[in-house]
């Protein structure tokens, strides 16, 4: 003999069966590091030489993992990010050589720039800084190596950053 199920017992059912198909989405796909990232692109692992210059100097948005970029011929990084507008999104970057790197000013946080510390293995200066959002400044990077550098007017308050070149 089959039980006849009223409307309100099967509804009760299926939302017991959506919350924890839901909340096993939640809990999967995590990754053993500490960075707090999930495991997909965007948590490489940073050089240490450039993982102790932006730790050191307590780059804004800077969590210890770099944006992975190799192999795009193009890539483009924030100026004024974050929720003060005194960051570098994202503030770590891995690309391949001939990657051209675009900063891209947006409004907030005062005047910026973008300058090479120096030990960088390219040297770059974007000139003086600026205040606005229809700002850029390129750099295509030929070899490898760690290019980190700095807002000069925000240097003091953590707006740092880094573009490491890798060899693919």
């Amino acid at each position: 003999m089959q039980k006849k199920t009223d409307r309100r017992t099967f509804l009760a059912a299926a939302g017991a069966t959506a919350t924890t198909v839901a909340l096993a989405g939640c809990s999967s796909g995590g990754s053993d590091d500490d960075n707090g990232d999930n495991g997909s692109s965007g948590g490489a692992d940073v050089p240490s030489e450039v993982d102790t210059y932006l730790s050191d100097n307590s780059a804004n948005l800077y969590e210890g993992s770099a944006v992975d970029e190799t192999g795009s011929s193009s890539v483009s990084v924030d100026v004024g990010g974050g929720s003060d507008g005194l960051a570098f999104d994202p503030p770590a970057v891995i690309v391949s050589p001939g990657t051209e790197v675009t900063w891209e000013w947006t409004g907030n946080g005062g005047a910026h720039n973008v300058v090479s510390a120096d030990s960088a293995a390219t040297s770059f200066d974007s000139g003086s800084a600026q205040q606005g959002s229809d700002i850029t400044f390129s750099k295509t990077f030929e070899s490898a190596g760690n290019n980190p550098y700095y807002c000069t007017p925000h240097q003091s308050v953590g707006m740092h950053g880094a573009i490491i070149v890798q060899e693919e």
